[in-house]
């Protein structure tokens, strides 16, 4: 890696394993949650996983570079510590907040992600780069914000009772 260019191929290669990665555990995610308003939200941000992916892939392919070479240390890292969560004994609520804790930290790192390649495309003056990247950093923002907001406003409450 010797250019900027370089790092944010990087960067776009990892987020298509992280997300290629949060795709392959969702369904057992979702099966690991009793609340039906936290399984929708888990079936739409799927959803968004795959077109996030999507974009990537675009990404790569208007950068002429592979889609495929890179693996996501850390998104492997935080699907393993949300996979132990699955397998913890704890009433259903408490497990349901627990896994909106672990959803929100993949947010967290998406976004991170996200926001750096987004800087690189801007100073790289790679503008069709930048708006997939973009429009892929907002979603992942509105995803934290609504698990956040799902959580206060229910699940961490029935957790408490």
């Amino acid at each position: 890696m010797k250019t900027l260019k370089d790092l944010m191929i990087h960067e776009i290669q990892d987020l298509i394993s992280a997300e290629s990665q949060l795709i392959d555990a969702m369904p057992q995610i979702k099966e690991s949650v009793t609340d039906h308003e936290l399984k929708s939200m888990l079936d739409e941000l799927l959803v968004n996983t795959e077109k996030h992916k999507n974009r990537l892939a675009e990404a790569c392919a208007k950068l002429n570079v592979d889609a495929e070479a890179e693996t996501c240390k850390a998104m492997a890292g935080l699907i393993r510590e949300t996979k132990d969560m699955i397998k913890m004994e704890a009433d259903d609520e408490v497990k349901d907040a627990g896994m909106i804790a672990e959803m929100q930290r993949i947010e967290h790192y998406q976004i991170a992600g996200y926001g750096s390649a987004c800087t690189y495309a801007e100073m790289l003056g790679e503008e069709t780069v930048l708006q997939l990247l973009k429009a892929t950093l907002s979603e992942e923002k509105e995803a934290d914000e609504k698990l956040k907001k799902l959580a206060k406003a229910k699940i961490n409450q029935d957790a408490m009772a």
